[in-house]
C-alpha cells in the first residue's frame, strides 16, 4: 500500500519542476511522461525534435559546444528517419530482454527511477515492478508505440535528455551509443546519463562490438569510405567502400625465392592495394547495416514511398521488402572505456562482453 502511494505522489505532482523536466522544452516535440496517453497520442509525429541546452559535466567542457548538439545529416538521414519508417516492424522483432540488462534492472531498489535513455519500444520499461521508469527515444514513432503500451515516455535526443540534473537513480543506454556518428556525441551521451542520475546512480552502457560473435554478419554490412568527423555535419550522402574482389589471406608479405634470396612482392602496385584494403577491413567501424522492411510492412505508411523517392532505400523484390541503411559505429575492446576517462564524476564498477556487446557501468561519484 505504501508503494502504491509513493508512486502516486512521485508521478502526479503537477509542477514540472518536480518531474524533473527542463524547463526550457516547451515547443519541442516532446511528449511529457506524465500527461494523459490520449494527449500524448493525438502530438506524435515525425518533425525533428527541438534541442534543448544542458550543461556538461565531465569537467572538460568540450562536450557542451552547439555543434555536438546538432544532428548531423547521417543520423537524422540513416538513423531517424529510418527507426520512425519501420518503427512497427523493428517493434515486432524486440521482445526478448537481453539477461544481464533485465538482471541490472531487477538488482535496483525499492522505488528506484531509472531512466531509459533510447527506449525503442520499450521492451524494458517496466520491467522491475518494484522500480518507476520514463523512456526517451529520438524516433517519435518508437515512442508512439511506447505510449500506446501506457508506458511514460516522451521524445529527446541522447546528446540533450531534458531531465534536471541528478534526478534519476539509475539509467541505461542500451544501443543507442553505436548510432550517434562523432566521438565527441558519443561522449556528450555518456555525460548525459551521468548527470541526471544522483551521486551514487549506476549508468549501464551496451554498444554493438566489432567482435561480433557472428562473424558472417558483418558480410551483409556495408562499409564506409572513412569516420565522420563534426565537420561532415551537412548535407550530402556517405560514401562507401567497395569490398576488395581479391581474397586477401591469399596474398603473402613475402616469400622466398627458390634460390634462397628473399623475394619482396610488396611492392607491386596491386599487392600494395590488397595489403591496405585488409588493413582498412580490420580497422573498419563505420557501416551500414540493412533492414528488410516487408512490402505488407511498408504499406503501413508513406514514409518508405517517400524514402524510395528521396533515395535513402531501394526495393528488393527477390526479398519482397523495402531496404532501409541504419548507422552503425561499432566498438572496438577498450573503446568504451576510453571515452569515460574524460568524466571525471564517475567510475567504472564493470565493464563486460555480451551477446556481441560491449557493455559497462559506471556510477556517479560527485
Amino acid at each position: 500500500m505504501l508503494h502504491s502511494v509513493l508512486k502516486s505522489s512521485r508521478f502526479l505532482y503537477p509542477h514540472r519542476e518536480t518531474l524533473g523536466l527542463t524547463s526550457t522544452i516547451s515547443g519541442c516535440v516532446c511528449h511529457s511522461a506524465f500527461s494523459s496517453m490520449k494527449e500524448t497520442n493525438s502530438k506524435v509525429d515525425s518533425r525533428e525534435p527541438c534541442i534543448t541546452d544542458s550543461l556538461s559535466v565531465s569537467g572538460n567542457g568540450a562536450t557542451s559546444s552547439m555543434s555536438v548538439k546538432s544532428t548531423p545529416e547521417i543520423e537524422k538521414k540513416f538513423v531517424h528517419h529510418v527507426y520512425n519508417a519501420i518503427a512497427p516492424h523493428f517493434s515486432s522483432t524486440r521482445f526478448a530482454k537481453w539477461p544481464k540488462v533485465a538482471a541490472f534492472l531487477s538488482s535496483l531498489p525499492l522505488g528506484s527511477l531509472v531512466l531509459d535513455a533510447g527506449c525503442g519500444n520499450g521492451k524494458y520499461l517496466g520491467l522491475n515492478d518494484d522500480c518507476f521508469f520514463i523512456g526517451c527515444d529520438i524516433s517519435s514513432s518508437l515512442i508512439k508505440i511506447c505510449s500506446d503500451r501506457g508506458h511514460e515516455v516522451l521524445v529527446a535526443d541522447a546528446v540533450n535528455l531534458p531531465y534536471r540534473t541528478g534526478y534519476g537513480d539509475a539509467a541505461i543506454s542500451i544501443a543507442v551509443l553505436h548510432h550517434l556518428s562523432t566521438e565527441n556525441r558519443r561522449i556528450k551521451a555518456i555525460e548525459e546519463l551521468v548527470r541526471v542520475v544522483k551521486k551514487g546512480g549506476l549508468v549501464l552502457i551496451t554498444v554493438w562490438a566489432v567482435e561480433q560473435e557472428d562473424a558472417t554478419l558483418i558480410s551483409k554490412w556495408t562499409p564506409l569510405n572513412e569516420k565522420y568527423v563534426d565537420e561532415w555535419v551537412g548535407p550530402g550522402s556517405p560514401r562507401a567502400r567497395a569490398p576488395s574482389s581479391v581474397s586477401l589471406e591469399s596474398i603473402p608479405e613475402s616469400e622466398e625465392s627458390r634460390s634462397g634470396e628473399h623475394m619482396n612482392v610488396c611492392n607491386e602496385p596491386n599487392v600494395s592495394r590488397d595489403l591496405e584494403e585488409e588493413k582498412n577491413i580490420k580497422n573498419q567501424q563505420e557501416y551500414f547495416v540493412p533492414w528488410h522492411l516487408p512490402y505488407h510492412r511498408a504499406e503501413i505508411s508513406g514514409a518508405s514511398a517517400d524514402a524510395l523517392a528521396a533515395g535513402l532505400a531501394i526495393k528488393d523484390d527477390k526479398k519482397g521488402a523495402v531496404v532501409y541503411n541504419r548507422y552503425y559505429h561499432v566498438f572496438s575492446e577498450g573503446e568504451l572505456e576510453r571515452l569515460t576517462t574524460g568524466i571525471n564524476n564517475a567510475r567504472i564498477v564493470d565493464q563486460f562482453f555480451d551477446k556481441s556487446n560491449w557493455c559497462i557501468i559506471l556510477e556517479k561519484t560527485v
